[in-house]
């Protein structure tokens, strides 16, 4: 399995406010931002599969959001959290 229980609570203890903290903006974002770009691997070696491609753009979907609702509250943690994750908007 690509997420182990140890790599999430790693990504919500860098990015959120705490390892538990599994509520916060910034936490959710760069857990999509993980499965994002564990998704775009998979898909690098199999074209065809339509599903996974599927989940692909709901994901980015739903960070998008994610990103806009961040951008709106607080320009300076949305600023600081893009440059941290290497995302290009």
């Amino acid at each position: 399995m690509y997420l182990t229980k140890e790599k999430k609570q790693e990504i919500f203890e860098k990015y959120g406010k705490s390892n538990t903290d599994t509520g916060s903006t910034e936490g959710q974002i760069a857990l999509f931002s993980y499965r994002i770009s564990h998704l775009t691997e998979h898909l690098k070696s199999n074209r065809k599969d339509y599903s996974t491609q599927h989940a692909l753009i709901k994901l980015v979907g739903k960070r998008r959001s994610l990103l806009d609702y961040l951008k709106k509250k607080d320009i300076v943690r949305y600023r600081s959290l893009i440059a941290d994750l290497g995302i290009r908007k």
